[in-house]
Parts: C-alpha cells; sequence; structure tokens
C-alpha cells in the first residue's frame, strides 16, 4: 500500500512500511524512510506507482480552470476528493484527487486551507483583489524585465534616471527600479556604477557627487522659502570706533570685525564685534526654523549653500559704509605688557569702516610690514601691528597652557573655477585653478586669536552666569582624543583654553547663533540672565541641537573634502600632470608636495615617514575619486630619521569604500555593495 502525505507543505508519497495509530513508517522512491504523522496522511492507495500519482497528478492539476472551480465550489468546507468528483466527474479517481489537491493548494488567493485535506472558496471581494493583485505583480515583472534589457543594452529608462541616487543609496528593494537595476547589473556582467554611467543615468563623475550630497542633505531642494529678515526693534548706542573686518572677496556672510582704540595711552581696548541676528531672529521663528534645519553654511569650490537667504544675511552683515548692529567684546590692555585686565560685552551699533581682503592684502600686509621691519602703506596700519603683537602673545600663551607649539607646516590651498566668480552653479566642466596660502600668515594669526579670545571668554562668562551653550572641549592631546560639543565648559586641550564656544560666526553657524542668545541674555540681564535665557541648563533641545549639528557637519566637511578631491584630480588632468613630488606618510600613503591630495602610491610601502620621492600617476577614477601611482625615485639620497607623526598627519585619505545599496548577493541579503576601494566623496 501507498499513502501520499504533507511534509510542510511539499507532497509526497511512498510505500507504507507500517503503520501506528498516530503515525506511518513510509519508504520513498529513494528509499529513504521517514515517520509521517497520520494527520499528514492525505491518499492511501494501491496503484499508480507514486511517482506516477504525483505526475499525472500535477499535470492534470495545470488543466483546472480556478474560475470555474471556484464556481462549483460548494459554500461550506469541502474536501479536494469532493472538488474532484465535482469538477471531473463522480467517479474521480486517484490522479483526478490528487491534482485537485494540488491545485486547491497552490491557489490560496481562491481557496483558504481549512484542515486535513479540507479547504474553503475565499469571499468573491477576496478574489478580485488577489487575482488584480497577481496581474500587478506579472505587469511589474514584465516592466522589470523591459528596463534590465534596456540598461543591458545600455539605454537608461527615464523612470530609473528620476530615481537613480535613491536606488543607489537609500532604495526600496522591493521597487521594480532598484529589481530592474539589479537584473542588469548581474545580466551585464558590469559593476552597478559603470552600468549606469554607461547607460547616461549619471551625467559625469562631478553631477554624481553633487546630487548624491543634495540627495542625502538636502532631499527638499537647496531653495529658501519666503522669508522677511525680522528688524533689530532695540534702540541701539552707537560704539565710538572704526572697526574693520578680515575676509576673503568671496565672503558675503561677514560676522566678526575688530576695533582698537587709546594706543599710544598705555590703555588699549580691543573689540571683537560680531554680526548681531540674535537681536532679531528669535528661537522657533520662521527663519530660526531654516537656520536649525540647514544648521551650517555649505562650502566648496566655486559654490556654497548658505544656512541663511543672501537677503536676511545682507540685513545683519558686517558691510563696511554702515552702522551695523553687533555683540560686542571689549579687552582692556595695558599696552606695554599686553596683560588682560578686563573685558565687557555690550549691544550696539558699530561702524564699519572696511572690509578688509585677505586675497587682495596677504602679500601686502606682512609680518614685516606689521613689526616695523617693512614699510606699512596700507589703512589700519597701527591697528592691524598692535592685533598681529597681540595675536603672538595669545598664541605663545595658549601653547604654554597646550604644551607645545602649534605647528602648521602645510599651506591652505584655495580653489578658483571659472565660473563668474561663483556667481554660477558649477556643473563640473569649468577650468580650475589651486593657489596655496601659508596657513598662519599674518592676516590669518590676527583673525584666529582674536576669535578664540572672544569665544573662550564668552563660554567662561556663561558659565560663571550658571547659563549653558554650546562648548568644544577636549580632554587631552593624546592621540585619539577628539573633540567633543557639549553643553558644560570643560578644558580644549587643542585650543589651550580653559573653555571654548563657537560664538563668533552667527550668519553661519547655527550653534553661533543659538550662543548668541545666551550671550545677549547675559549682555541685558546680567545675573539674572538664567531667568530669561531661551535654553536653561539640561535644556533637551540643547542637546538635539548637538546632535543635529555634529551630524550635518561631519557632512558637509565629508562633501567638502571630497569634492576638493575630484577638482584636484581634475585639475592633473587640466594640466597634463603625470607626475608628482611627494612625502612618505605611512602604508604606502603619500602626501603630495603642492597640492592637497594623499594618495596610495605602489612601491611606497617600505620607505620610511618623511622620505621623499617622485610618484607617476597611472590611473585617475573621477567617480570613485581614487588615485593610482606608483614610484618612479626617491629624492633625498641620504637616509632619513623616521619622522614622527604630527597632529596634522591626522588629516589622511578619507577611507572606506564607496558604498552602494545595491545587492547583487544571490540570497538577497541586505547589505551595502562597494563599488571600489575608493574615498567617500
Amino acid at each position: 500500500m501507498f499513502a501520499l502525505f504533507d511534509d510542510a507543505g511539499k507532497f509526497l508519497a511512498g510505500r507504507v512500511m507500517s503503520e501506528a495509530e498516530s503515525s506511518l513508517q513510509i519508504e520513498l522512491e529513494s528509499g529513504k524512510r521517514v515517520k509521517v504523522k497520520a494527520a499528514n496522511v492525505l491518499l492511501k492507495f494501491d496503484k499508480p506507482a507514486p511517482a506516477e500519482l504525483i505526475a499525472e497528478g500535477q499535470r492534470l492539476a495545470q488543466e483546472i480552470d480556478l474560475d470555474l472551480a471556484w464556481e462549483f465550489a460548494p459554500e461550506t468546507e469541502f474536501g479536494f476528493a469532493e472538488l474532484a468528483r465535482d469538477y471531473f466527474d463522480a467517479k474521480a479517481g486517484l490522479t483526478h484527487q490528487a491534482a485537485a489537491l494540488f491545485r486547491l493548494f497552490e491557489a490560496p488567493h481562491y481557496f483558504r486551507r481549512a484542515g486535513k485535506g479540507q479547504f474553503k472558496k475565499a469571499p468573491e471581494e477576496i478574489v478580485k483583489a488577489a487575482l488584480l493583485g497577481i496581474e500587478r505583480k506579472r505587469q511589474q515583472a514584465l516592466q522589470i524585465e523591459a528596463w534590465a534589457e534596456e540598461l543591458a543594452r545600455g539605454e537608461c529608462p527615464a523612470a530609473i534616471k528620476e530615481q537613480i541616487y535613491k536606488i543607489l543609496f537609500k532604495p526600496d528593494k522591493n521597487g521594480p527600479e532598484y529589481k530592474a537595476v539589479v537584473e542588469a547589473t548581474k545580466r551585464a556582467q558590469k559593476a552597478p556604477l559603470e552600468l549606469l554611467q554607461g547607460a547616461g543615468a549619471i551625467g559625469s563623475p562631478y553631477q554624481f557627487h553633487w546630487k548624491r550630497f543634495l540627495f542625502e542633505n538636502f532631499p527638499k531642494g537647496t531653495g529658501f522659502p519666503a522669508l522677511t529678515a525680522p528688524e533689530i526693534k532695540d534702540e541701539l548706542p552707537l560704539a565710538a570706533v572704526a572697526a574693520f573686518s578680515i575676509d576673503d572677496s568671496a565672503t558675503t556672510e561677514i560676522d566678526d570685525a575688530l576695533s582698537v582704540q587709546g594706543l599710544g595711552s598705555g590703555t588699549v581696548t580691543f573689540g571683537v564685534h560680531i554680526a548681531a541676528p540674535g537681536l532679531a531672529i528669535q528661537p522657533d521663528s520662521a527663519v530660526d526654523k531654516v537656520a536649525r534645519e540647514r544648521y551650517s553654511t555649505v562650502y566648496m569650490p566655486g559654490w556654497k549653500l548658505t544656512m541663511l537667504p543672501d537677503e536676511v544675511v545682507q540685513t545683519y552683515t558686517l558691510i563696511e559704509g554702515r552702522d551695523c548692529p553687533a555683540v560686542s567684546i571689549y579687552f582692556t590692555l595695558d599696552e606695554a605688557t599686553l596683560e588682560i585686565k578686563a573685558s565687557e560685552t555690550k549691544l550696539e551699533r558699530v561702524p564699519i569702516k572696511s572690509n578688509l581682503r585677505h586675497d587682495k592684502l596677504d602679500a601686502v600686509i606682512t609680518e614685516a610690514s606689521l613689526t616695523g621691519a617693512a614699510p606699512a602703506d596700507y589703512a589700519f596700519a597701527a591697528e592691524l601691528a598692535f592685533c598681529h603683537r597681540l595675536a603672538r602673545d595669545l598664541k605663545a600663551k595658549r601653547e604654554v597652557v597646550r604644551g607645545k607649539p602649534e605647528t602648521f607646516n602645510r599651506p591652505d590651498y584655495n580653489f578658483r573655477l571659472d565660473n563668474g566668480g561663483g556667481t554660477q552653479e558649477p556643473d563640473g566642466s569649468e577650468q580650475v585653478s589651486i593657489t596655496t596660502r601659508q596657513r598662519g600668515s599674518a592676516l590669518d594669526l590676527i583673525v584666529a586669536e582674536a576669535m578664540i579670545l572672544a569665544n573662550s571668554t564668552w563660554g567662561g562668562w556663561l558659565h560663571s552666569l550658571g547659563l549653558p551653550g554650546i562648548y568644544r572641549s577636549q580632554a587631552s592631546l593624546a592621540p585619539g582624543v577628539k573633540v567633543r560639543m557639549g553643553t558644560k565648559a570643560q578644558p580644549h586641550a587643542g585650543m589651550g583654553v580653559a573653555q571654548y564656544t563657537w560664538a563668533t560666526s552667527p550668519l553661519r553657524r547655527y550653534v553661533d547663533l543659538v550662543n548668541q542668545w545666551q550671550i545677549i541674555a547675559c549682555a541685558r540681564h546680567g545675573r539674572t540672565a538664567a531667568l530669561v535665557a531661551p535654553f536653561k541648563p539640561k535644556d533637551a533641545q540643547l542637546f538635539s541641537i548637538i546632535s543635529g549639528f555634529d551630524a550635518a557637519y561631519s557632512a558637509y566637511n565629508g562633501f567638502q573634502n571630497g569634492i576638493e578631491r575630484f577638482w584636484t584630480l581634475r585639475y592633473l588632468q587640466q594640466q597634463g600632470i603625470t607626475e608628482l613630488d611627494a612625502a612618505v606618510m605611512k602604508e604606502g600613503l603619500v602626501r603630495a608636495d603642492t597640492l592637497p591630495l594623499v594618495f596610495k602610491a605602489l612601491g611606497c610601502e617600505s620607505l620610511p615617514r618623511g622620505a621623499h620621492v617622485k610618484v607617476r600617476i597611472t590611473g585617475i577614477d573621477e567617480m570613485t575619486l581614487d588615485l593610482h601611482a606608483s614610484l618612479v625615485a626617491r629624492l633625498d639620497d641620504q637616509p632619513v630619521a623616521a619622522a614622527e607623526a604630527t597632529e596634522e598627519d591626522e588629516e589622511e585619505e578619507p577611507t572606506g569604500a564607496l558604498t552602494l545599496a545595491i545587492d547583487l548577493s544571490p540570497e538577497g541579503e541586505a547589505g551595502g555593495t562597494p563599488a571600489a576601494d575608493a574615498p567617500q566623496a
């Protein structure tokens, strides 16, 4: 005797070897013996052979019209044998019964399982809905097939092109567009980026990096809603100073200016004046919500995305020729010793006499002219000389606290595109020029030290009045100890100060605007400021702002580094540069002498840190931002002692492959697919 039974949804048949009350021992055609619960046995028969019964039953099952079977089926529960007799004929044999069983089992949208061999037909509306769903899946499968075929031929369907960054980085893995890309990638046997670029889905490497950044960080677009800059209603006194700012020519958000009074009197008043949007923009206002959504201005060669609309920025920026509302901090100093005797914060209007520009004055306002070793034929010569003397003194004192001097061995690199001075959004085809400006130049030093002094002093003032702020701290200079943001005043070892806030760029960074609100409360209310300040101690909003700012600022900096790398690679190609002089760092990494470029060079793995080499460029991939190079020659003929790693060496080549969210594994497991061993943009 044979038996047909259900084995976890699969129908098997074999010879019955023994039978007990609740189970049977059955020998399958393969010779394997299995123990089967009696409840799972659906048919017992003497002939035909098990394999023949299953084969013939499966053939006949495909001949059963499900719509007709559903019509024939009774409204109450029924068995498969009963349906076989109704559908075929009253004498339906074993093969017809098996056919009915198989067909009923594979059509749950028509018939619901109700127990051992029992079924109940689904309601009509359920059947119709299921059939519509099946038809949609069939049409979707046909669409996926058509799209995959187009992609494999090198053509990109419009629906896929529109969603290309979603498909690559945040896909709906059940979406037909994603499935078509996966299928086409397998069919064409190409990497996803290669396939999509070849099909025209990605316009250019530049657009790939730019549009990916916008997709991830500005999904609603980069435009601003209609906003009106609120007026500053305070009656502010006019400061008796002549202030000047120091910025690059491309800077439109002029946050800070300086002033010097009392030269030659023995007591000098040094003023740091910060644009005061916090006097007008209120927390949770429309303008505040826009600033908080962006958190910071995004900088890149030839373009920027400002934190606030230009019309709002221009209302508060410290432009020359205006009396600008400002939050000012004045330091009273001994002119001879530069000892700071006192500090005072004021809310006032500050006459901005001049906007000095780095790129026009760096070659004129030099350390020699500031120290008297060369003529100083420029505006604010005496004031700038004092500012430079003060800056050097402040830096030296910080370095004592720091425990070692700050070193800036590498220059800053300025990128210029021929896109109308940044008035037109780049498309990646522009000619790029890269120039250097040594870090720690005289004007740089003046501005940097003035801002550090203001930020650290304001941070201490907030703390002394019991107000929280957003601070940056670093526990020590030990390797791996990073700068962190928090709401408590703690030392910043890297700066060499007791505490450090960001409060001097409120038009460009959201945390500076938040801190400015707190400083304004202190300036207005003194020791009672904690009662009226926008943010109280342990305010959950501050922690939320820190978290959001950290994430946004990290993403923006990562993009800026990546897009500068793109333009550096483009510069190499535009200039026809095939060889570079470089210094060895570690593990085959080298740093170019004259460009902001760190990359691996084959043959440099065994050379000591600091060795000077010439390398040949063997390949550039603008999509992955990868530069391939190999050692040509070592340029220093004398062995060098292994150089110690510096703080600047932590700024190495970005690591980690460009990770796509396209899963090509046979099992379809979730996970990223490395596009190449390349840096993140």
